[in-house]
């Protein structure tokens, strides 16, 4: 390996990697969608998806774990084959700290594009304001963009609560779930997540058109998700607590109330925020979490982001750093080792 000389670099490296990603993530934020990585994901398996007659048989799984494959083999496949490039390509002919410094700064973009700890502000400050000046309609509209559920004439405690519910409940798959592969897989585990949630979100309808088709990404995607929901509500309380809020409340409720989505796994970081911030979050019809407690103003939606984000933040420089440096920096240089030697052999 020409990245690092020893555990110790390897370590350096680790942390590197992992507190340039969330620099990244403070201070540039999103890629362009329209050159998303995700973007190109979701047009490949959208043109899957208009090509697909077979629903209502057992085909259709099949289908739906190959495209899976597909997705996943590919992005995974180009990202390894841009840092192994960079790092064998300018140590030969640059320098081996020049490789270093190229790989590091890659692999830290292509995580970032991973995970997402400070774009939830940027979607609830905007519906923040236009509350605070009484623009419940213009609210209304925006909080559209960021929840399925109809919002058209929603009255201002319903609209803070979704978007405590949509920070909630996206703390997992936004940041703890791909932070851990990252870890264990390095960016094959990054992206592994990633495609899992995305196929998740575009086929796992109960519906004729997808039950069937989106059957293995939905089933991954619980599976992937089922131990990183479970911690939240520790993170979330060690959050709380530094910024002074009810953080024993965290665990408990989420063990009584986590049942209450549909989702087997997206209670659990909603129900501990709801109880750590001390108000009640409802979807009507579906779940009122924290019940007894009030609805939510725009200072809790605030109150909850920085929550959140401090959550995210402990989970990604503990959990993150940790991991990598332990388990998934190995894992990662041996993989781009063996791409760099298919394409050696092939080109």
């Amino acid at each position: 390996s020409s990245t690092g000389d020893g555990p110790m670099v390897l370590w350096l490296d680790a942390i590197l990697v992992v507190v340039l990603a969330l620099a990244i993530d403070r201070y540039i934020g999103e890629v362009p969608n329209s050159v998303h990585p995700l973007r190109w994901m979701g047009n490949i398996l959208a043109a899957i998806d208009r090509h697909v007659g077979c629903r209502g048989s057992r085909k259709a799984v099949l289908i739906g774990f190959l495209s899976y494959l597909l997705v996943f083999i590919l992005f995974a496949g180009i990202g390894l084959l841009f840092t192994s490039l960079v790092r064998y390509g300018l140590s030969e002919t640059v320098s081996p700290l020049a490789g270093e410094i190229a790989w590091i700064v890659l692999t830290a973009v292509l995580f970032k594009v991973s995970f997402a700890i400070f774009s939830f502000r940027k979607h609830c400050d905007p519906i923040c304001a236009d509350l605070d000046a009484g623009r419940t309609e213009d609210a209304a509209a925006k909080v559209q963009m960021i929840v399925s559920r109809n919002t058209k004439g929603m009255d201002a405690e319903h609209i803070a609560s979704s978007c405590c519910e949509t920070v909630t409940e996206n703390l997992v798959d936004s940041v703890y779930s791909p932070v851990l592969y990252f870890g264990i897989l390095g960016l094959p585990g990054a992206v592994m997540f990633r495609c899992a949630n995305l196929m998740d979100a575009m086929w796992g309808y109960l519906n004729d058109k997808y039950a069937l088709l989106g059957r293995f990404p939905a089933r991954f995607d619980d599976v992937l998700g089922f131990v990183t929901s479970r911690v939240s509500p520790y993170f979330i309380a060690l959050a709380g607590m530094i910024l002074g809020m009810d953080w024993r409340a965290s665990v408990p409720a989420a063990k009584a109330e986590h049942t209450m989505t549909p989702s087997p796994n997206s209670g659990w970081s909603m129900t501990a925020a709801a109880a750590v911030l001390g108000i009640s979050m409802e979807k009507r019809g579906v779940y009122v979490m924290n019940g007894g407690h009030p609805m939510p103003t725009t200072d809790d939606v605030r109150r909850c982001c920085r929550l959140i984000e401090l959550s995210a933040m402990i989970y990604l420089l503990l959990v993150g750093i940790i991991l990598y440096g332990l388990i998934g920096i190995q894992v990662q240089l041996f993989v781009e080792d063996a791409v760099f030697g298919f394409w050696g052999s092939v080109f």
